[in-house]
Order: C-alpha cells, then sequence, then structure tokens
C-alpha cells in the first residue's frame, strides 16, 4: 500500500492563492487526483491545507467525504492564535479532518511559534495532528513549541524546505537534529523535487533519513506543486529510489504505515 500524506486541491476561477505562481494557476480537482494515483499505484491520500480559509477547511471535509475511500484525511487550516476546538464547531464531516496547519512560513516573524496565544491554541488542538510548514530559520521556535506542548502530535512538512546551496544549510541542519530529538514529531519527505539546486539534495536527505528514521518519515508527493519538477508517477517512483537503501518492512513503514499511524487513517 501507498498513502500520498501531503497533497492539495484548488480552482483559481474560486478563491484566491496568493503564494501560487502562474504555472500553478489552474483548477486541480479530485477527478485528476483520481486519475493520478491510479497511474501511481497510490491507494490513500492526505489532502492539505492551501490559503487560510476555514471555508476551505470545510470544503476539503465534503470533498473526503464525497471521495469514496481515496482521500482518507484532511489537514485544514485554523487560526493558530484562538482555541481550536471552538473554531471548529458545526463542522460538518469533522471526522475526516485528522490535522491542522497554518503557513508559518508566511509569518516574518522566525518565532511567531513562541507566541502565547499560538502556544495556547496549538496546545488546545488535542487529538488533531499539528503540521509545520515553516522555516529553517523558525525551526529554534518549532523546537520550543513542542517543548512547551510535549503531548501534542506534530508532522515536519517538506523537512523545513533544506536551503541546500545556501549558507542557511548548516542551520537547517542544526535545527532538523534538534527538532528530532523530541519523539512527538515525523518529518515528511515531500516537496523536495522543487527545491533549488536538486544536485545537492542527496546530503539533505540523507541526514533526514539518520535524525528521523524509517519510523518517523512519511511519504507525501505534494502535488500538484510538484508538477513544477515532475509528473505524479515519477514523484512517486523518485521517492521510492531514495528508500532502496531500507528493508521491505521499513520502506512499506515510510510509504503507508506511519502515515497511517501518525494521521489515524
Amino acid at each position: 500500500m501507498i498513502v500520498d500524506a501531503h497533497h492539495h486541491l484548488w480552482d483559481p476561477s474560486r478563491r484566491e492563492y496568493p503564494w501560487m505562481p502562474p504555472a500553478l494557476a489552474a483548477p486541480f480537482t479530485t477527478d485528476d487526483l483520481r486519475q493520478e494515483t491510479a497511474l501511481a499505484g497510490v491507494d490513500r491520500t492526505v489532502l492539505v491545507q492551501t490559503v487560510s480559509s476555514a471555508a476551505e477547511t470545510a470544503e476539503f471535509c465534503a470533498t473526503a467525504a464525497a471521495s469514496e475511500g481515496l482521500i482518507a484525511g484532511v489537514v485544514g487550516w485554523v487560526d493558530h492564535t484562538r482555541d481550536v476546538p471552538t473554531q471548529l464547531v458545526g463542522l460538518a464531516h469533522a471526522e475526516f479532518l485528522r490535522g491542522v496547519r497554518h503557513q508559518v512560513e508566511d509569518e516574518p516573524d522566525p518565532d511567531w511559534l513562541r507566541r502565547p496565544d499560538v502556544v495556547a491554541a496549538v496546545r488546545s488542538a488535542r487529538g488533531l495532528v499539528v503540521d509545520l510548514l515553516v522555516r529553517f530559520d523558525q525551526l529554534p521556535a518549532a523546537v520550543a513549541l513542542l517543548d512547551a506542548v510535549p503531548d501534542g502530535e506534530f508532522v515536519l512538512d517538506h523537512g523545513a524546505k533544506p536551503p541546500v546551496g545556501t549558507d542557511g544549510f548548516e542551520p537547517w541542519r542544526a535545527g532538523t537534529a534538534e527538532l528530532a530529538r523530541r519523539e512527538n514529531v515525523v518529518c515528511k519527505l515531500s516537496g523536495l523535487f522543487t527545491l533549488d539546486h536538486q544536485e545537492l539534495l542527496g546530503p539533505a536527505v540523507d541526514h533526514l533519513f539518520t535524525v528521523f528514521g524509517p519510523d518517523r518519515l512519511v511519504f507525501g508527493t505534494d502535488w500538484p506543486v510538484s508538477t513544477l519538477a515532475l509528473d505524479y508517477p515519477a514523484v512517486v517512483a523518485r521517492t521510492r529510489a531514495l528508500l532502496d537503501a531500507f528493508s521491505d518492512d521499513e520502506r512499506s513503514a515510510v510509504l503507508a504505515g506511519n502515515a497511517v499511524r501518525t494521521y489515524r487513517l
């Protein structure tokens, strides 16, 4: 089994996506996802938020409910400065909401995750995984958040986007190693193939393998963002190639088992 634990859907004719480059400004629907996953042999997916919108979260839960089992869970947006359960009152198909996320990487303050209101909101999100979309300079604040909420469950999206080929690589390396020392966080092997300096990606991937290990790595395609570099089946194939050194059981864990456990799929 393969679980794609990180992908998106969107329709620019219905909603604005401030971060979106023109090359991605086309609808990507559940029907498109179904076609791509069938080609790549992916069985289940986790649909992840794209904008700071409670309406999108509600739509994604409804989309999962109508997907006939393909979309097994949703990571939706909630305001990370307010009590989370209050925001979810009345959410239809809430059983599909398995995690929450805010695009912290867009916050100018590298210490945004240390804010008392953010810590309180994350602490209130018990029963939901908190996905962390952070820059490398925000990793110390992410460590502080995990220490402040030791009973929380966290996922580091895209390996914190390793800034290979830049002065940020060593701080990223140190920050991810420190984060990985906390046992309540797993790391997504996702979004890596659209990074700059692909020829230098190897040491970053090796580092993530070393500090997290196969029991705390989760596969995701980051589709459709990934189409900037590779088509969907190629992302799956290239990720599987990265796992060649692992045992069969370890590969199964990264490709499916860890996602099933983490998001309770």
